[in-house]
């Protein structure tokens, strides 16, 4: 039997464009077929855990001094496998450890009835309509239709058909992300029922998007995932020599200190992007692993690489299940298992080289030189733009099936699936969630790692990539110095008269608002980020707890500085009073402020999933908060039915807060004498006459009121404002309060918006 002998040097590193096409043969991992080799025992056989398992004795063999001579090339055996490229079965004599079986999946979703006065009479009047399928006018899209088959260890089980055939449908629906009540028929794993909660530690999902953090660099990247997907059991140096093994078995190591880049920054290729989305699922060595279009937008040499790691993967012990829509030959010869599939009917399932027989008997014969896979797609295309469809090929292809000898039971992995995952793990599979000593499916734990390592690791990767876009920071505190210098220049050295006060209430009001304005640029961060959350949380990679700690962590330091910043620029410009005491309660208001406004627009994040939107909504509501916040109506004159929303306006805590801080002193005065009549009709007339107006008052009074008499107390403001229900504490308390609220509210959106599973 064909064996192969793969060989791990860490030390000679060597880069062949040729070879990484054909052998992904780069940076000290070679692959070579020796069909000379002597049949070896199953206890050989090599998984990729293993894999690692060499690589970290490798380093931990090196001398302390570090002069030491390199150590010998590790050989690792992998019997249980042949070279065959041509679709067969790579597996010993032995059964397959997984069999991974689905039988008569069935899915439909309803579709809005198009009402059309003139359907009756084109049913019976066009022959066309009349020979269509009864399920063209049917208000439910039948996406799947009793589809089955099987993909075992060690084997590419290729999904293929055209655009909206139900490949990514299918590939769903084994991944569990299509709700089981929806979802008609069985699948198993070596005959059993497979649990949803299982299959999540032990598969991983790759969606067609390269769905990364653009600044963080490859290394890293996989560095991060191993961190989040590998049991804390296992040491931080055990942890980097998986990931060094990891970019060797991927051909990244050229590209490995290289960040993953954007639109804006650039960084390693398409292909190289893609084998990196790969790798970050595989890092725990699933057992199954689901691809979605893996190859799409890639040149040929790049999906040929990308399918060739593929191989290894399924080569080291797991199930590999994919869709692809028009591989090319060299890739064909990759693939183990087909499953053609025409608007969600199968028309093929088998292996490639049965192709050939398949369309000759059905009339069709594959050309000579030409691709078997484009043919077989073009036929299925020209097949789909006739009245009947694919019908005739589906009933064909049926009709095979049942003419077949049904497969033999030697064939099927004759393990339990307990047995089977205790036996994967025994030989080094580095399931998520195990532990030393793990040997069972019903030990795997759920996640693997405890919440606050979760939350140190996600603090970590999102500070390192934020760090690496000062930009983006240094816009936002550009934005916040300008308007704090804009008001300063306004609001330049206010005085303590009637128009000073009403000056300091418009300057409250436009700033505290602002700092919730200036919020809104959280909205895209979580945007950005969803898909990548939604990718890893789909798969236990962490807790959603964890994700919504470590998110308000990271948000926290920016603030602080974005507080300073602009009570420097205002406090002493402005002329507000309270000496050193009053300008930190003013930064700690600002500092709430903040941080109610970015857990508000987090929240807001969580539920709205569009970028424009979500602005409109922002702008709106927080345009009501400022309407009710107490400025433009006092509480007092508010209607019972609009008091509510002042009680909920996030502007007017803050609001009253500075207000308090500014005006909470008996003693201060802001009106004294004449001043009273300022902001009257009778401020225009002159003191003389002012000052008889006032002893005109004093004598009906029996007062006696002078020009220096003062008339307002700052408390009198706050009182005229109807400011007196909370102290400045409690309404910083209470701002502070919505931040955490809606932080929370943001980790129930999280719960129910990111099930990732369709209905």
């Amino acid at each position: 039997m064909t064996r192969f002998v793969e060989k791990i040097s860490l030390f000679d590193r060597r880069s062949s464009p040729m070879a990484e096409a054909e052998d992904i043969a780069r940076d000290g991992l070679l692959v070579y077929h020796h069909p000379l080799a002597p049949a070896t025992t199953d206890a050989q056989a090599v998984t990729l855990g293993q894999l690692f398992k060499h690589v970290g004795d490798a380093h931990s063999g090196e001398g302390d001094d570090g002069d030491a001579a390199p150590p010998p090339h590790h050989v690792l055996e992998l019997d249980e496998f042949s070279a065959g490229a041509g679709g067969g079965d790579h597996l010993s004599s032995r059964p397959p450890t997984f069999v991974l079986a689905f039988t008569n999946l069935s899915y439909s979703v309803k579709r809005p009835r198009k009402m059309s006065l003139f359907q009756r009479n084109r049913l019976a009047t066009d022959p066309v309509a009349a020979l269509a399928p009864p399920e063209a006018f049917s208000r439910t899209k039948t996406l799947l239709n009793s589809i089955s088959g099987e993909a075992r260890e060690g084997e590419i089980f290729a999904v293929l058909g055209a655009s909206g055939s139900g490949k990514s449908t299918l590939i769903d629906a084994l991944a569990n992300r299509i709700v089981r009540d929806s979802l008609q028929g069985s699948i198993t794993l070596n005959g059993e029922k497979l649990d949803g909660r299982l299959l999540k530690v032990i598969s991983a999902y790759v969606m067609q998007d390269d769905l990364l953090y653009p600044m963080l660099t490859v290394e890293e990247t996989l560095m991060f995932s191993a961190e989040f997907r590998l049991p804390r059991s296992l040491s931080v140096s055990k942890k980097k020599s998986r990931v060094q093994a990891l970019i060797d078995q991927l051909g990244l190591r050229s590209a490995a200190k290289t960040i993953i880049g954007d639109e804006i920054h650039r960084g390693v290729s398409g292909g190289e992007r893609r084998r990196v989305s790969i790798g970050i699922d595989i890092i725990h060595d699933p057992i199954i692993l689901f691809l979605d279009e893996p190859t799409s937008g890639l040149d040929s040499t790049s999906a040929f690489m990308v399918v060739k790691v593929l191989q290894r993967i399924a080569h080291s012990g797991s199930i590999v299940i994919m869709s692809v829509h028009q591989p090319s030959y060299r890739i064909l010869c990759l693939l183990d298992r087909l499953l053609f599939l025409s608007r969600g009917q199968t028309v093929y399932s088998g292996p490639p080289e049965g192709l050939h027989r398949f369309f000759s008997d059905f009339g069709h014969p594959i050309p000579d030189n030409e691709n078997p896979t484009e043919f077989a797609l073009d036929l299925i295309r020209e097949l789909e733009g006739t009245p009947a469809g694919a019908r005739s090929l589906v009933e064909f292809n049926k009709s095979r099936q049942d003419e077949q000898p049904a497969l033999v039971p030697a064939a099927r992995s004759s393990l339990s699936l307990n047995d089977a995952i205790g036996a994967s793990i025994s030989r080094g599979k580095l399931v998520s969630g195990t532990t030393e000593g793990t040997t069972s499916a019903s030990s795997v734990q759920k996640y693997a790692n405890p919440f606050w390592i979760e939350m140190g690791v996600l603090t970590k990767r999102s500070f390192t990539n934020t760090k690496r876009m000062p930009e983006l920071f240094a816009i936002r505190l550009a934005a916040v110095l300008l308007t704090g210098f804009i008001l300063a220049t306004i609001f330049w050295r206010l005085d303590n008269s009637p128009k000073g006060v009403q000056e300091r209430l418009g300057f409250f009001a436009i700033a505290m608002s602002t700092m919730f304005y200036t919020c809104a640029d959280a909205l895209p961060i979580f945007l950005q980020e969803r898909n990548i959350f939604m990718r890893e949380t789909a798969y236990n990679a962490y807790r959603r707890s964890s994700y919504v700690l470590s998110h308000a962590i990271v948000g926290f330091p920016p603030l602080i500085l974005l507080s300073v910043a602009f009570a420097l620029t205002t406090y002493f410009a402005v002329g507000l009073a309270g000496g050193m005491q009053g300008f930190v309660f003013f930064v700690l208001i600002i500092l709430a402020s903040f941080w109610a406004g970015s857990g508000f627009v987090t929240f807001l994040s969580g539920v709205v999933t569009h970028v424009m939107l979500g602005y409109t909504v922002v702008v709106a509501i927080l345009a009501y908060f400022l309407l009710f916040s107490g400025f433009f109506i006092n509480r007092d004159r508010i209607h019972d039915y609009w008091i509510w929303f002042h009680y909920l306006s996030l502007v007017k805590y803050p609001y009253e807060a500075v207000m308090q801080n500014e005006f909470d002193d008996r003693h201060k005065c802001f009106v004294r004498g004449v001043q009273m009549f300022d902001n009257t009709p009778l401020g225009v007339l002159p003191d003389a006459i002012k000052l008889r107006v006032l002893k005109s008052m004093s004598n009906s009074l029996g007062v006696n009121i002078t020009s220096r008499t003062c008339i307002t107390t700052g408390t009198d403001i706050l009182k005229q404002q109807s400011i007196t229900q909370l102290s400045k504490w409690d309404c910083l308390w209470v701002t502070v309060a919505w931040g955490f609220l809606f932080r929370f509210l943001f980790y129930i959106s999280l719960l129910l918006g990111s099930r990732n599973k369709r209905r």
